[in-house]
C-alpha cells in the first residue's frame, strides 16, 4: 500500500489490492461534462438529450409554487420504496448519486480496509479519499473483459465499492458475483446509477440489479435519476440499504439536502408509468448502442472493452489522447480515458446516441484514423 509523508510516498506490496493516497487532484475530479463545449457534438457526458416527458416535467413545474415550505421527503422516500420492494426505513434520497458517496465516507470513516474496484466512477474513491481514508484499489483487466472476480477483494475489506453496471467500461456484472461480496462486518456499495439504461431480451426489470435485495448483509446500492431522465441539474439520487445503517448516514446530510422540485421529480420517476418508460427507452439504446458497437468494430486500430451495456462504451485505441484532440477540433466531444483508474491514455468513453448521430461519429473517427497513417 501507499504511506503517504507530506508529498512522498513508498510502496509495500499488497496482495489483489493497491492502497493509494496519492494527491486527490491526480485527476479523480474530471468528468465527462469538462470535455463539452458550445458547438461540440456532446459524446462525453452519459445522460440522455431527449425532451422531459409530460408526466415528469408537469409535477416539478408544479412544486415551484411550494417552494416557501421547507422540503418534506416522506412522499418522495414512501414512493421510491414502493418501487424496490423496501421498507422506507430503508431509503435515503440524496442530492444526486454523488452526495451519497460522500456521506458513506464521512459516516464511515472507522472503516479499516475501504477497497473501490476500477475502473469505475471516480468519485467513490475522491471521497473516501477527503474523508481520510486510505483506499485500495482493486484493477480489473481488460484481458478478462474488466469481469469482477470476486475472489481478488480482500477478505478483511469492510468497506467495498463496485459499480455495476460499470463506468466507465459498460461491463454488467453477474449480480451473483456482485452479491458474493456481501459478508457480515463489511459494508457493500454497489453504484447502479446505470441500472435503468440496461436490458435484456425475455427478462423482466433491470437484470442483474441488486436493488431489491434484503438479505445480504451490509448491502447498500446507489441510484440516479440523472441518466435516462436528464436530471443532472436538479440532483436528485437516492441509497437503499439496512434500517440500521441509514440514519448514520443521514446524521452525515446537510438538513434539507434534496429541493422540493428534486422530490417531485423522485416521486414522479418511481411510478408505474416512470417504470414503464424507463423499460422502453432501456430496450430502444440497447439497439443504439449495438449500432455504435457495429460501426466501432469497422474502425481499423478500435478494441471496445468486454461486452457493453449500458448509455456508453470504452475504447482503446493507440494515441486516443491525440485523436481525442483532433475529434474536438472537427466537432464531437469524448470522454478521456486517463483519469480512469485501470485505464490510460490510449482509452476513450463514447456515449450512445441516435443512429444518424453515430454514423456521422463513426465516418469522421475514420477521417481521422487514416490522416494519422
Amino acid at each position: 500500500m501507499f504511506v503517504r509523508n507530506g508529498r512522498s510516498e513508498r510502496l509495500i506490496a499488497v496482495r489483489h489490492a493497491e492502497a493509494v493516497t496519492t494527491p486527490i487532484d491526480e485527476g479523480l475530479g474530471h468528468h465527462g461534462d469538462a470535455e463539452v463545449a458550445p458547438g461540440l457534438i456532446d459524446l462525453a457526458v452519459n445522460v440522455r438529450q431527449q425532451p422531459m416527458p409530460g408526466w415528469l416535467a408537469e409535477p416539478i413545474t408544479a412544486s415551484l409554487a411550494r417552494l416557501a415550505a421547507y422540503p418534506d421527503a416522506t412522499g418522495a422516500t414512501a414512493a421510491v420504496a414502493a418501487r424496490h420492494g423496501r421498507d422506507p426505513a430503508e431509503v435515503l434520497l440524496t442530492a444526486g448519486a454523488a452526495q451519497a458517496f460522500v456521506l458513506l465516507a464521512q459516516a464511515l470513516r472507522g472503516a479499516r480496509r475501504p477497497v473501490v474496484v476500477h475502473p469505475q466512477f471516480t468519485e467513490p474513491e475522491a471521497a473516501l479519499r477527503n474523508a481520510g481514508h486510505e483506499v485500495q484499489r482493486v484493477l480489473l483487466a481488460p484481458a478478462d473483459g474488466f469481469r469482477l472476480d470476486p475472489a481478488r477483494v480482500p477478505a478483511d475489506a469492510d468497506l467495498v465499492f463496485v459499480g455495476n453496471p460499470t463506468n466507465p467500461t459498460s461491463v454488467l456484472h453477474p449480480a451473483a458475483d456482485v452479491a458474493a461480496l456481501a459478508r457480515p462486518g463489511r459494508v457493500l456499495v454497489v453504484d447502479e446509477a446505470f441500472a435503468d439504461t440496461t436490458y435484456r431480451a425475455g427478462v423482466p426489470g433491470e437484470p442483474e440489479s441488486l436493488a431489491g435485495r434484503t438479505d445480504l448483509p451490509g448491502l447498500v446500492v446507489l441510484r440516479s435519476l440523472t441518466k435516462t431522465w436528464g436530471l443532472a441539474g436538479l440532483r436528485i439520487g437516492y441509497l437503499l440499504g439496512p434500517a440500521d445503517l441509514l440514519p448514520r448516514l443521514a446524521a452525515a446530510q446537510p438538513l434539507w439536502a434534496v429541493s422540493t422540485p428534486a422530490l417531485a421529480a423522485a416521486t414522479a420517476c418511481a411510478s408505474a408509468v416512470a417504470v414503464a418508460a424507463e423499460r422502453r427507452i432501456a430496450e430502444e439504446l440497447a439497439a443504439e448502442r449495438d449500432h455504435l458497437v457495429a460501426g466501432l468494430a469497422g474502425v481499423p486500430q478500435v478494441t471496445v472493452a468486454g461486452h457493453p451495456a449500458s448509455a456508453f462504451v470504452a475504447v482503446h485505441l493507440p494515441g486516443a489522447a491525440e485523436v481525442r484532440l483532433e475529434l474536438r477540433r472537427r466537432g464531437y466531444a469524448v470522454r478521456r480515458g486517463d483519469t480512469f483508474p485501470g485505464l490510460g491514455a490510449d482509452w476513450l468513453r463514447v456515449a450512445v446516441r441516435d443512429t444518424a448521430t453515430t454514423d456521422a461519429f463513426i465516418a469522421t473517427l475514420n477521417d481521422v484514423l487514416k490522416e494519422r497513417q
